[in-house]
């Protein structure tokens, strides 16, 4: 009996030594992927041919491209406003007028004086330039007169009225304007054409120096799903501004058309089309490489990946124009980088102080109680 359970106790020992050296090389194997760099997969893609389009956008709200800040030609007294927000006027409508009592008294005084002056010997030199002078004198006075009252320069709509009757010519805070545009001035009364609307828009200084007066724009709107408009890059400012020390050019496009829901004051994204390319072979831009100003791409021939130079043009929003170096049909790589989710342990975390899993520190207190 004593041989037996001799034997049955090295048969015992012996398959807990397999089963601890297994266990062993488990751990071995879980524990040497830590620490290795994450691997590279690459997929492929035809070269293929089609049409690409290069593009840039800003955003701006929508704002009226014909638009007066207006004021009266002189001070005085508002006697009458005859328009308020929102009303719809005609070209040379009256929209306000001063009292021009003082003013109609100072065009009959300088018309008594301009008939004097006629009256007296103009053949002489002192005679004529008296004559002159009071000629000069009741265009002056005429000038003064027209000037207070406000007429529409064009047809549109008030969008504000900054003064009140019985108040001053040019309400407080606001500063004078003539009919004319006059973006960023306040006047008494302004005015708009709804009809014709324009967006200014600010691109990087990148971006600005691919933009030309009338290249095409597609305008969309924050609040309109859907709806689009077109538009024409109509004016490239030659200032900078600088924000966070990124440099900027405003720039206008104005609408060539405008849909029905648009409203002055909405907010709006414009993409501006800065080249486009009919008809060319092209490669979604993840498979082009660029360094030292030399672009490559990697392609599979007989399965084999080459890297091959070539020479690129468009860059549109489905990929590179491709000018030489590859051909219609030719596989290309796009190569793509991705971490190991196991975390390269096998699902151990990695502790160093020799942590495992659940169960994990009482399985050497088992090999150990089995061995004795």
């Amino acid at each position: 009996m004593k041989p037996l359970l001799k034997r049955r106790g090295l048969v015992l020992n012996g398959t807990l030594s397999v089963l601890l050296a297994g266990g062993v090389g488990v751990a071995c194997l879980s524990l040497g992927g830590d620490g290795e760099e994450p691997a590279t997969s690459a997929r492929t893609t035809t070269v293929s041919r089609g049409s690409l389009v290069e593009s840039v956008s800003a955003s701006g709200s929508v704002e009226s491209a014909k638009s007066s800040a207006l004021s009266f030609g002189g001070s005085g007294t508002v006697k009458k406003i005859y328009v308020a927000v929102g009303d719809k006027v005609k070209k040379g409508a009256k929209l306000a007028v001063l009292d021009q009592t003082e003013a109609q008294e100072d065009l009959e005084a300088a018309q008594a004086n301009l008939a004097a002056a006629a009256d007296e010997d103009t053949d002489s030199a002192q005679g004529y330039a008296g004559y002159v002078q009071a000629q000069n004198a009741v265009k002056s006075a005429q000038r003064a007169l027209d000037g207070t009252v406000i007429h529409a320069p064009f047809a549109g709509t008030i969008t504000a009225v900054n003064g009140s009757v019985g108040g001053p010519a040019v309400s407080s805070g606001t500063e004078s304007s003539t009919a004319g545009d006059s973006s960023g001035v306040s006047g008494f009364i302004e005015i708009a054409n709804p009809s014709k609307l324009k967006i200014e828009g600010t691109f990087t200084e990148s971006d600005t120096t691919k933009l030309k007066v009338g290249q095409s724009a597609t305008i969309t709107f924050n609040a309109l799903s859907g709806v689009t408009a077109n538009g024409k890059v109509t004016q490239i400012s030659t200032e900078p501004t600088t924000t966070d020390n990124v440099v900027s050019f405003g720039v206008v496009i104005t609408l060539t058309d405008r849909p029905a829901k648009v409203r002055i004051g909405q907010t709006s994204t414009v993409t501006v089309e800065v080249s486009r390319a009919e008809d060319v072979l092209y490669v979604p831009s993840a498979a082009v490489s660029t360094a030292g100003g030399q672009s490559t791409v990697t392609v599979l021939e007989d399965g084999e990946p080459v890297v091959k130079t070539v020479t690129t043009g468009v860059t549109g929003d489905s990929g590179v124009e491709i000018k030489s170096g590859l051909e219609e049909g030719d596989q290309v790589q796009l190569t793509t980088t991705s971490a190991d989710t196991t975390s390269g342990n096998g699902g151990f975390p990695r502790s160093g102080r020799g942590d495992g899993p659940p169960g994990g520190g009482n399985m050497g207190g088992g090999f150990r109680g089995g061995g004795r």
